[in-house]
């Protein structure tokens, strides 16, 4: 029942958030911002929702550039049941912010950037992320389904797994 609630306020959010959206994220317009593209998108509520509990939300809207990798909301159903709704309650804010913004790179890194490379990045958490672009891209054993959404503050690229701090 709780899992539900948090699915259906999560969606709420989105929906509320792109109400105050004007811009296409297709390009038609003026570009939109990483939180309101990720918004646009649909499949992102349960990240949306996560990043406005751990009030990273005027982050991301900042000038950035960054680079996020975006978990589906398919990805954070496949975690452990109750680990979302456990990671959202704010005595777990200092956990929750350490996991978002693992999912974070400084700067904006395109696919064409990294093609048929094998590196790390740091994260915005302090911790290195690995990335292998030699077939498709896996970034910590995620693997990008969607590479190079465009924002005004940086670029998306949708993974299918929540990816963990060490």
């Amino acid at each position: 029942m709780l899992r539900r609630t948090f699915f259906g306020a999560a969606a709420g959010f989105a929906l509320a958030l792109a109400g105050t959206t004007t811009a296409m994220a297709d390009g038609h317009g003026s570009k939109m911002d990483i939180v309101d593209t990720a918004v646009s998108a649909g499949s992102f509520s349960t990240l949306v929702a996560a990043v406005q509990a751990a009030g990273l939300v005027e982050t991301l809207k900042g000038e950035g550039p960054f680079t996020v990798f975006a978990p589906t909301d398919e990805a954070f159903a496949a975690l452990p049941e109750g680990t979302v709704e456990t990671l959202l309650k704010p005595e777990n804010r200092d956990q929750l912010v350490a996991i978002l913004t693992y999912h974070v790179v400084p700067g904006k890194v395109m696919s064409s950037d990294i093609s048929g490379k094998k590196l790390s990045a740091e994260t915005v958490n302090g911790q290195s992320v690995g990335i292998n672009a030699f077939s498709g891209v896996k970034v910590d054993g995620a693997s990008v389904v969607k590479a190079d959404i465009e924002a005004s503050n940086g670029v998306i690229h949708v993974i299918d797994a929540v990816i963990l701090p060490k």
